[in-house]
């Protein structure tokens, strides 16, 4: 009995000290088993992405999690304006199928800030950085892009400070 709650309190931290890149590698293994199509593609688009961003440039690079997430990001942004574009040429089936990979790719991504959220933070950065005008908004904008990387899209951002700027 002790040494299954060992085993089990051995697993758990396994899995939470696994890297984004490990997690991916054994969600696909997952969604192979489960033979989870949906699941599957849109993992190894994440894997795929992870590949490129490793041999480009002329070399092996190491990848973080915080690149992983920027991946993941694009990933996701990608099938949404798909998926628009497919409801656009009433092609229903097609359009789901994208959102369906967008929300198992939603997975791996940290919790969206609200737009409220979002314009909290926002006046914490324009109140600490002095801005007082539409003038400032790249430098609100490189420190607002910086502090909130992966808590929401930059779409988001910079309507939320050309609005408080503005």
């Amino acid at each position: 009995m002790a040494a299954c709650r060992i085993f089990t309190t051995f697993v758990k931290n396994y899995e939470t000290d696994m890297t984004l890149e490990q997690q991916i590698q054994e969600a696909i293994k997952e969604a192979m088993k489960a033979k989870d199509t949906v699941a599957l593609n849109a993992t190894r688009a994440i894997k795929g992405e992870i590949l490129l961003f490793k041999t480009s440039e002329g070399g092996a690079r190491e990848v973080t999690d915080g690149d992983i997430l920027k991946m993941i990001q694009k990933l996701v942004k990608q099938r949404k304006e798909a998926a628009q574009q497919f409801l656009d040429a009433g092609r229903q089936e097609l359009a789901d199928n994208e959102m369906a990979e967008a929300a198992v790719m939603e997975k791996y991504l940290p919790k969206q800030l609200s737009v409220e959220e979002v314009k909290a933070k926002v006046q914490e950065i324009i109140a600490q950085l002095g801005a007082t005008s539409l003038k400032d908004m790249g430098k609100v904008m490189g420190t607002a892009n910086k502090a909130l990387a992966g808590l929401s899209d930059g779409r988001t951002i910079s309507s939320v400070v050309k609005e408080l700027l503005g």
